[in-house]
């Protein structure tokens, strides 16, 4: 596969090296001239790719290939910035795949397929899902969206009492536009089938979808979503 990575900073060198590593073809572009200088020095290394220009510029992604790419991540430090790149990289090049990094999450709302975004990344809010199912059982925590908001992974602690405990997964009645993806029992990780039984402490990750969202939390609770 071949990445592109716009933005050279701590984040995006991980990324790039770790998809590397992986056996992809990356390439880093960034417009500050002695990052790359620095990084080219290092490149047999790292066999990462470099290049110097602004990622919000056609010429510039162009000259890197972008029209042969078949994924680009957008992890600057600036919102503004990813967003154009996301655009560009969707509606100029037809990239299949565009990941962009959101810094404040109060920006997060722009970051959908109006601007070429496939998904989106918010540390912030993902640390605070994470955190708050640390803590919390019997919750239901969003974890991550995907295509604009239409869809996400979600996490279900089941408390005691859950309606669902000792249920089957084939008989819970979840959503045909939703499905459980995983089991987390106990430190083990269950991958889970028609006949895999839920019990009461199991964390319970679900794809959903905007429209299935509320009727799998109140599957797995025993809550029902509030009304406007």
């Amino acid at each position: 596969m071949r990445v592109i990575i716009a933005g050279g900073g701590s984040v995006g060198r991980f990324i790039a090296e770790e998809l590397h590593a992986l056996g992809h073809d990356v390439t880093i572009i960034d417009n500050d001239r002695d990052v790359v200088a620095q990084a080219k020095r290092g490149a047999e290394q790292t066999g990462v790719h470099w290049y110097e220009g602004d990622a919000c510029e056609i010429p510039a992604l162009a000259v890197v290939g972008m029209a042969d790419a078949d994924c680009v991540a957008a992890v600057t430090g600036d919102d503004e910035d990813n967003l154009v790149i996301s655009l560009l990289s969707k509606q100029e090049f037809g990239v299949p795949r565009v990941v962009a990094r959101v810094n404040n999450p109060k920006n997060e709302w722009m970051f959908n397929e109006v601007w070429g975004v496939d998904v989106s990344v918010s540390t912030p809010h993902l640390l605070t899902a994470l955190v708050e199912e640390a803590v919390t059982v019997g919750s239901f925590i969003r974890l991550l969206p995907f295509e604009g908001g239409r869809a996400r992974l979600a996490d279900g602690r089941l408390a005691e009492g859950t309606p669902v405990d000792g249920k089957t997964i084939e008989n819970l009645g979840v959503p045909r536009d939703a499905t459980v993806v995983a089991v987390l029992r106990k430190d083990r990780l269950i991958v889970p089938r028609g006949d895999t039984m839920l019990r009461a402490g199991d964390e319970v990750i679900v794809l959903v979808t905007s429209e299935s969202e509320d009727a799998v939390k109140e599957l797995l609770t025993g809550v029902a979503a509030e009304q406007p």
